[in-house]
């Protein structure tokens, strides 16, 4: 039986929402929606670039956490409330992923959680036996 690993960033809202920033169970590492927040800080205000950048680190650490890499990705989904923004989101996605090449999606939304947030990223992750 697979053994379910959670990743915790030490956020109030995983407890008080209900979550984690990671769970691996086998092989499989789901990272939930991340955003470019750093504690009460955000991280490239007016910058879609950098919040973008930012959150890929974020991402890569939770990943690390749960014995995986960046290598491991194989869905990338990306909310953006501007999609006029997609180029420089879409630089800093390819300056991560230009050889691994996850299958991405990109899309709009109304608004995320703080009306500064340009994006929120999640990712899924399979690990593959050598």
């Amino acid at each position: 039986m697979n053994k379910r690993q959670k990743i915790q960033s030490g956020t109030k809202w995983e407890k008080t929402v209900g979550y984690s920033r990671a769970v691996r169970v086998g092989n499989i590492v789901e990272v939930a929606g991340t955003t470019a927040m750093d504690g009460d800080q955000l991280i490239g205000k007016d910058d879609a670039y950098a919040q973008t950048k930012f959150i890929l680190e974020k991402i890569e650490q939770a990943l690390g956490e749960a014995g995986a890499s960046l290598k491991d990705v194989v869905r990338t989904r990306m909310y953006v409330t501007n999609i006029d923004e997609w180029e420089a989101i879409g630089r800093a996605h390819g300056a991560v992923f230009k050889d691994i090449q996850p299958a991405a999606t990109m899309v709009e939304v109304s608004r995320l959680i703080n009306p500064d947030l340009k994006i929120e990223i999640e990712v899924s992750a399979i690990l593959m036996s050598e």
